[in-house]
């Protein structure tokens, strides 16, 4: 088989996939939804192709096609012909490593959006010093997918960097609220469109020598267009991108703020898509 027919046929094998009915679906959401949780952990064995039938009600062949689904985005990996394993990473976490030393620290300027300290911090074996800390605010960022492989992007200008292109939907996580709401929310204010479930991928911290912001990462799946935007500061030109698109627009620059590329990334090596090409 040429590396073209190869690479046709895993294609279409991957759209065939993503291409479920609503009970399918419902046992997909399910199965991502206990991996997420933790109650199939990294490293455990699924359990059989019997049991999950018989306890989620749905037939062999269905089956079969959502399992497929999470190997093709790297959720799951098979071991022998019908068993199937949560993966797990082969690093080992380092031991006996000591943390910095905090030893205080005040506040040099402080407003809603942004909090500026001085740390005094103590390395491991080395003196004490000052460190300057940055406090920004708790964030929730969305990448919605639809069932034609594309997903929801605002094309925008930033001020800062006096810059254009292309993001994803996302805000501040008000105080009390879930950021899985705010991840909801976010999207139907600043595109209209209502994303029918979001599952967390991963927090993260974009500046971590310096700044305290913590990240949510959700991608969520179809969605139903509920109104017009209603953050118009925040809203922009609105398009279902083609993930196809993704590695050109990330090779010329055109993706902005790394909550956009996090999950954008997260996409694309879930499916296994290849490296970004060099732009023409």
């Amino acid at each position: 088989m040429t590396l073209a027919r190869y690479a046709g046929t895993h294609h279409l094998k991957r759209e065939s996939a993503l291409r479920m009915g609503p009970k399918t679906a419902k046992v997909y959401e399910t199965i991502r939804a206990r991996l997420a949780s933790g109650e199939y952990a990294p490293g455990d064995k699924m359990p059989s192709e019997r049991t999950l039938v018989e306890e989620l009600g749905i037939g062999r062949t269905a089956l079969r096609q959502v399992l497929a689904r999470l190997v093709a985005e790297g959720a799951l990996e098979v071991r022998g012909r019908s068993s199937y394993r949560v993966p797990a990473a082969s690093v080992e976490t380092p031991e006996g490593l000591e943390p910095w030393r905090i030893h205080g620290e005040r506040d040099v300027y402080d407003n809603r959006w942004v909090k500026l300290q001085v740390w005094d911090v103590e390395p491991p074996g080395m003196e004490r010093f000052e460190h300057h800390v940055v406090k920004l605010n708790h964030v929730a960022v969305t990448a919605v997918l639809d069932d034609q492989d594309r997903v929801l992007m605002m094309y925008r200008y930033r001020f800062v960097p006096q810059q254009w292109g292309w993001e994803l939907p996302g805000g501040i996580v008000d105080a009390g609220e879930d950021p899985a709401e705010t991840a909801v929310r976010e999207v139907v204010e600043e595109t209209g469109w209502r994303p029918k479930s979001v599952e967390h991928i991963v927090t993260y911290q974009p500046m971590v020598g310096m700044v305290d912001s913590p990240h949510e990462i959700f991608v969520g799946r179809g969605a139903e267009q509920v109104g017009d935007p209603t953050d118009l500061e925040e809203a922009g030109h609105i398009a279902w991108v083609p993930l196809s698109d993704i590695p050109n627009l990330m090779a010329r620059g055109e993706l902005m703020g790394s909550g956009t590329l996090v999950a954008l990334l997260h996409i694309q090596a879930s499916r296994g898509t290849q490296g970004a090409t060099a732009a023409r």
